[in-house]
């Protein structure tokens, strides 16, 4: 009979570069590339194997949650720069939720043809010149990035309203938009992420943060949503009741 070897208690945690890459769903060459740049700290070796351990883990899984999200590799280096190589488990986990998109989809780069597929239809230059203007895509040289609001864009494309028109409500949206946002994400972080750093925390602690922001994501944009329906019933009451 065969005796297995009791686990080392010194290597509890601690995984190869294959096992790494597996656990983040990334793979190995790439995993290499990503510390070749620096965006993970060297690993631990015992002998001629390299192990990586829960810090390098969260390190990897922020990489993967920005480039996901957009962020181009220099953006994602510049983060990094700034994130101490000895930050905990904790302090990733946390900047992850900070610095990681509200929109579930992220943007995508694509030519005019992968563009039109993607709307399913044919798109002339007028079409392309309003879905910039209402937000849909931005251009990227002879490319284009579809953002979130890209089906809404292509909708719009139908609609027996004046490109000027589109852009003025565009415009209000987005001023007001970005002030409530501004106002959430200071709340967000002075009542939420602030007590949280001022803590004694775990990694399990880290994990019921980002699932309590993302339950936090969803019910903002669902109040959000109300709200305005609110905001909007309420102006149609004034304007009934002033005639």
């Amino acid at each position: 009979m065969v005796v297995s070897a009791a686990p080392d208690p010194e290597f509890d945690g601690l995984l190869t570069i294959d096992e790494l890459s597996a656990a983040v769903g990334t793979t190995v060459r790439t995993t290499r590339y990503y510390a070749s740049l620096g965006l993970i700290p060297a690993p631990e070796r015992r002998g001629r194997i390299a192990y990586y351990g829960p810090v390098h883990r969260a390190r990897l899984e922020l990489v993967r949650a920005l480039q996901e999200h957009g962020f181009t590799l220099q953006a994602i280096e510049r983060v990094l720069a700034d994130i101490p190589l000895d930050s905990s488990v904790e302090e990733l986990t946390l900047q992850r939720v900070m610095l990681t998109s509200w929109t579930s989809t992220p943007p995508e780069r694509l030519t005019r043809r992968q563009l039109e597929k993607k709307a399913g239809r044919k798109l002339s230059d007028a079409d392309l010149r309003l879905l910039v203007t209402v937000g849909a895509i931005d251009e990227r040289g002879e490319d284009f990035v579809a953002l979130s609001h890209f089906p809404v864009g292509v909708e719009l494309l139908d609609v027996d309203v004046s490109e000027a028109s589109l852009g003025l409500a565009e415009q209000a949206i987005r001023r007001h938009m970005e002030a409530l946002a501004d106002e959430l994400t200071t709340i967000l972080h002075t009542q939420v992420l602030e007590p949280y750093r001022g803590q004694p925390t775990s990694p399990e602690d880290a994990v019921r943060l980002e699932r309590t922001m993302a339950q936090l994501r969803r019910l903002t944009m669902e109040s959000v949503i109300s709200g305005f329906q609110r905001a909007a019933n309420a102006v149609i009451t004034r304007s009934l009741s002033a005639d």
